[in-house]
């Protein structure tokens, strides 16, 4: 038996022993492979992952306003979990904080969870703890992140309560739909490397956006592998943009209510400075789901514009020497049958003269001035406008952007009455910001400024890059002729036949301009009832300063009841608002309507303030050597009438005024040295009064 038990033992302690060599040996056969064998191969692997390079994203530059707000960054963002299987987690502690914690959760975001489901919520998770990870909030800024971690609990040691955050980098429009489609949108998707814009401004100016990558290494340490910064990434340029807030907030308001009021399909405006042509707004609102949002950017899409293309023609007929005198009779008549084709004028009178012809809208007088010349060359016409810089693009930093189309013409009959058509603006396809840079050149004197929507290029330790204003052309037409062509605009609103008198005038602001229709056409290339409806222009009329275009598809009125209401809105606004500068001068000297005594008395006299110190006047009056002074000081207020606000400071002058029911605008800085309504005079509650300072 004993023998037995020794030899079962022994076979156990071989058996046991064998597997030891065994597994010895092939530890030793693994070392000799791994070390001789296959030395080379892993030798490589190892310098393989630390001369391994990976790219290091550049932080991507800020889209601004022109005065600097914020229209596009980069923030960062948390997402807050806890993880309920970190090592050393304090149950104990978790259980004791857990009301105080569900109280402090239901506060910081109540419209998530009340204080009893976070209680419900967490205590199951804690219990199964199937789910090592719980996420508590997504989407949270830095300043959120940091209240939350001092919540009880929560603000433990990590290796106690299992809390951390995921950061992440989002995109943010602090504005919101503010000029969303041409700033644009990035492209964040995992197919692509970093934030890369995919349209507008984004996508446009994307190169100076995204910056330079950088290069990360990973080198060996002691007791580790790290990445390590060899080459640092170069951050973008902020990018400062010419657009205006506060004009953008008027454009967009406005356009969306006519787009309301009217069922328009789409609609699209901008406004851009006459001077240097930086567009200070542009919005385009389209119709999704009964409501109006940002949609696609038809300011730079081409469409047929319609009558706002006679101007143009005009401009060329000017230059050409077609026109001389715009006063002189053209036969015109209601109906003209040229290459065949009937043309039409339903206003339509036996002679009109170019003046008349564009207050009018005449589609024959047009085509007539315009086939004068090029009745023999079609083509000529074209060329015409394209040594003018008519199809230049202009960069001006849109995404998207198009260049006008209007086709080469040969000499058949058809090319004949194609060239009728172009003259008014059909058989062509011009964006709208190519025809308000038109428009803008004649309210500049002729000089044709390019369009832009950069201003500025900045970076940390670089000197900012100033764009400046460039010309398409310097001179498109002779100041003689903008003045024209200015006259003519200026009969549409304010002459007795003008196709937009009924709609387009305001007692504050001169407008003049353009209206246009176009019908759209059907897939079989047909006109259908839908129309286009633009008005182009430029306010105010004596001194412009900006100029803008409107353009919507279906809206249920003419084009002046519809587009060039919505550009009247936006000019009486920014009139209200003192946005109009130095056009908008306080004696309104350069306003059609104005009543003589709504004007400002500014005072002559050396004027001293706020003292009633016969001393102290007197020994001001001999040392400064000014014997005829006024002195004013703030008095007691008549009960009725305009109150009498001479010498006052602006925040008594305004509380005073608007305590019996005035409006106030002012100008300039110190206390008041003139008031536009007399001081006693009555008034009407609401009205306007204008205050000039001084100091």
């Amino acid at each position: 038996m004993k023998n037995s038990n020794k030899q079962h033992i022994l076979l156990r302690y071989l058996i046991v022993i064998g597997m030891i060599l065994l597994l010895a040996s092939m530890i030793v056969f693994n070392m000799v492979k791994i070390s001789v064998v296959q030395a080379q191969q892993w030798n490589d692997k190892a310098d393989s992952l630390l001369t391994k390079e990976t790219k290091l994203e550049p932080e991507r530059g800020k889209i601004l306003s022109d005065n600097g707000s914020v229209l596009a960054a980069n923030l960062n963002f948390y997402t807050a979990r806890i993880d309920w299987k970190v090592e050393s987690f304090k149950d104990k502690e978790f259980i004791k904080n857990l009301d105080a914690l569900c109280d402090s959760l239901e506060a910081f975001m109540p419209s998530k969870k009340t204080a009893q489901q976070w209680k419900e919520d967490l205590t199951k998770q804690f219990k199964s703890k199937k789910s090592s990870v719980y996420p508590l909030f997504t989407g949270l800024t830095h300043s959120q992140f940091v209240r939350l971690k001092s919540f009880p609990f929560l603000n433990l040691k990590r290796n106690h309560n299992g809390f951390y955050s995921d950061p992440y980098v989002k995109r943010v429009k602090p504005f919101g739909t503010m000029a969303a489609r041409s700033i644009g949108n990035i492209s964040e998707e995992e197919r692509h490397e970093g934030q890369h814009g995919r349209s507008g401004l984004e996508m446009a100016l994307d190169s100076l956006l995204y910056g330079v990558p950088g290069v990360n290494r990973r080198i060996q340490l002691t007791n580790k592998i790290v990445d390590w910064e060899s080459t640092p990434a170069v951050p973008g340029y902020d990018i400062t943009t010419t657009i205006n807030v506060q004009m953008q907030d008027i454009v967009e308001n406005e356009l969306y209510k006519m787009c309301v009021e009217t069922d328009a399909e789409w609609g699209t405006c901008v406004l851009m400075e006459v001077a240097t042509g930086e567009i200070k707004a542009i919005s385009n609102l389209e119709r999704n789901g009964g409501d109006y949002y940002e949609g696609v950017n038809n300011a730079v899409l081409g469409y047929e514009p319609g009558s706002v293309m006679k101007p143009i023609s005009m401009m060329v007929a000017l230059e050409d020497g077609i026109v001389g005198d715009i006063n002189a009779p053209i036969p015109t008549g209601s109906v003209w049958i040229y290459g065949g084709r009937e043309i039409n004028d339903p206003h339509g009178a036996a002679a009109l003269s170019p003046r008349q012809i564009i207050e009018m809208s005449s589609n024959i007088g047009m085509s007539k001035i315009i086939v004068k010349k090029y009745g023999s060359n079609p083509g000529g016409f074209r060329e015409r406008l394209e040594q003018m810089g008519f199809f230049e693009p202009f960069n001006s930093g849109i995404g998207g952007e198009q260049e006008p189309i209007i086709k080469k013409l040969g000499n058949t009959n058809g090319d004949k009455v194609a060239l009728t058509r172009m003259a008014y603006g059909y058989t062509t396809l011009i964006p709208p910001l190519h025809t308000l840079a038109m428009y803008n050149a004649i309210a500049n004197d002729g000089k044709y400024v390019r369009p832009h929507l950069v201003k500025k290029l900045s970076r940390p330790g670089e000197p900012d890059s100033i764009v400046p204003v460039t010309y398409i052309r310097k001179q498109v037409c002779s100041p003689e002729n903008a003045e024209k062509l200015r006259i003519m605009l200026h009969d549409v609103v304010w002459g007795s036949r003008g196709t937009a008198r009924k709609c387009v005038q305001d007692d504050n602001v001169e407008i003049a301009g353009k209206t246009g229709t176009a019908y759209t056409v059907r897939n079989d290339g047909t006109y259908s009832e839908q129309k286009r409806l633009a008005f182009c222009g430029f306010f105010p009329y004596k001194a412009p300063k900006y100029s803008c275009i409107v353009l919507m598809l279906g809206a249920n009125r003419g084009a002046a009841a519809s587009s060039g209401m919505v550009l009247r809105n936006v000019a009486a606004k920014m009139y209200a608002r003192d946005l109009l500068g130095a056009n908008d001068n306080l004696d309104d000297s350069s306003t059609p309507k104005r009543e003589a005594n709504s004007r400002i008395a500014y005072e002559k006299t050396p004027t001293l303030y706020g003292t009633t110190s016969s001393t102290r006047i007197n020994n001001i009056k001999r040392y400064i050597g000014c014997p005829n002074t006024k002195v004013f000081s703030c008095k007691a207020q008549n009960t009725s009438g305009v109150p009498d606000v001479h010498g006052m400071n602006i925040r008594e002058a305004v509380y005073c005024l608007e305590k019996v029911g005035l409006n106030v605008r002012f100008k300039g800085t110190g206390r008041v040295v003139g008031q536009s309504l007399p001081a006693g005079s009555s008034f009407n509650h609401g009205a306007l009064i204008k205050l000039a300072l001084s100091s």
